[in-house]
């Protein structure tokens, strides 16, 4: 604040309204080492105007070095009193946090260093507060989460990270788009929050006088599109579920979902396994990605595994066999998986597959031909209507995604609806979906047969960038109260 003060006295504005620069800190290494290559040794380059915060300052009386940096990576500036003369003296009052923007040649130290030698300096913005203490790697993940923005300047390869991230969606889109897929955009608040199995944020729209909810999913909605005769539509944003966060569970997350006319699951298992490769290759390089320090091949084609035959080889439950809930219940308990005492059958299943199963699915794998029970808006198998044309993919022991064949018979919909409300009352403690009846309306016009597919952007950046919790995918992830 002192040196705040002592700038103001100097006339020095401390925040300055706009800085014109030439050149990011990347490109104006890149303009050297090009002067370089046609001059030769001692080369200097033209001027070049820089910006970026201070990282680190080293005071020499009549010189002195320090490093700046901005998005594109780091510089170093030489300020030298018999240049600026009277200017010399902002160096007094910098801090490291400072932004500053620069104007001078680039030349090359005798230690190899390209570096800035300013002709002109200016303030471009105070900062009252330090950096964090450990500049070269902020370690505290409370600090991290809490302000990402600290993150963000102590550590770079968050920032790669999070590049990463956005260069996902970017080419999931692009990958979409070019299969003739359109993007729309859905609602946020929904007088039914339906689509999934999830408990929903509440919220109230004063002027229409209604209670309204954040989504749980965008299907229903994206299916009406289908419906209408947009046969191929996608959606990527932000969907929000009232449950707890662990390692890969966020209240809210960005999920892609699709929809394709004239499609099944089995035609969007290629195009899954097809995208997830075309977008590591991309974003990597490579379709081998490293997760939870194990490799994982990401090329096609992905394995395809029953759900009741990997149930049976792996826990030693036949969930044919045990029709009855309490008996599948008693099956579970004495395969140590913890279930609720008052648990419906798809309930019991889904522990069973997330404990069991889950876990061991390393490599990119598709479960296929889940339990009519746990699915109530896939279509049934023709051969057996027990279980459903439905698929979740799974790699690096989380799940990634979950598809269907989407059940397009008005009336068996409305049943299966029915009976998702009925198991709500006999099993308050569980989510269960909810009967839309707009949605029943918009399939009684009609429906062609169609395949879905849900992925989970942030669990997708978790396994192409090797990271292991959802909090390192998020910028600003749901945190407890300090």
């Amino acid at each position: 604040m002192e040196k705040l003060q002592r700038l103001r006295d100097q006339g020095i504005d401390p925040y300055p309204p706009r800085y014109r620069r030439s050149h990011t800190n990347e490109e104006a290494v890149a303009l050297f080492q090009d002067t370089e290559v046609r001059q030769g040794p001692g080369a200097r380059s033209e001027e070049v105007t820089v910006a970026g915060r201070v990282i680190a300052l080293r005071l020499m009386g009549k010189a002195a070095f320090l490093d700046i940096r901005d998005a594109s990576g780091r510089l170093q500036v030489h300020l030298r009193q018999d240049i600026l003369q009277d200017r010399y003296s902002l160096v007094d009052d910098l801090d490291l946090g400072d932004f500053l923007g620069v104007r001078g040649a680039l030349f090359k130290t005798r230690s190899g260093e390209i570096t800035l030698e300013a002709q002109q300096a200016t303030l471009l913005s105070k900062a009252l507060r330090p950096p964090p203490e450990k500049w070269h790697g902020l370690k505290d993940v409370e600090i991290r989460y809490r302000q990402r923005y600290l993150d963000l300047m102590a550590n770079a390869e968050v920032l790669s990270i999070f590049r990463a991230r956005s260069q996902i969606i970017s080419c999931v889109r692009a990958f979409l788009n070019n299969k003739g897929f359109i993007e729309v955009e859905t609602p946020v608040l929904v007088p039914v929050p339906a689509g999934a199995m999830a408990q929903p944020f509440v919220t109230r729209h004063n002027a229409l006088d209604r209670t309204l909810y954040l989504r749980i999913a965008t299907e229903l909605y994206l299916k009406r599109l289908i419906v209408g005769g947009m046969d191929k539509v996608y959606e990527i944003g932000r969907a929000f579920r009232n449950e707890g966060i662990d390692m890969d569970h966020n209240p809210e997350f960005t999920m892609l979902e699709s929809y394709e006319a004239y499609a099944d699951y089995k035609d969007v298992m290629d195009m899954l396994e097809e995208m997830v490769a075309s977008v590591a290759r991309q974003v990597t390089g490579s379709t081998t990605v490293t997760f939870h320090d194990q490799p994982i091949s990401l090329e096609p084609p992905w394995q395809r595994l029953s759900l009741k035959e990997e149930l049976l080889r792996i826990g030693g439950i036949d969930i044919e066999a045990h029709q009855d809930t309490s008996a599948l219940l008693a099956a579970a308990r004495n395969a140590g998986v913890d279930v609720e005492q008052r648990a419906s059958r798809g309930r019991i299943i889904d522990k069973l597959v997330g404990s069991l199963v889950e876990p061991k699915l390393i490599q990119p794998t598709f479960l296929v031909d889940y339990p009519v029970e746990m699915s109530p808006l896939a279509k049934a198998k023709a051969e057996d209507p027990r279980y459903v044309e439905r698929f979740e993919a799974f790699a690096g022991g989380m799940e990634i995604a979950n598809a269907f064949t989407e059940l397009n018979d008005p009336q068996v919909q409305r049943q299966r609806f029915l009976e998702q409300e009925t198991l709500r009352s006999q099993f308050g403690g569980e989510d269960f979906d909810r009967l839309d009846e707009d949605f029943l309306v918009a399939l009684e016009y009609g429906m062609p047969p169609t395949g879905g597919l849900g992925v989970g952007i942030d669990r997708l950046t978790m396994l192409i960038t090797g990271q292991q919790t959802i909090r390192d995918v998020l910028l600003f992830p749901q945190l407890r109260s300090k």
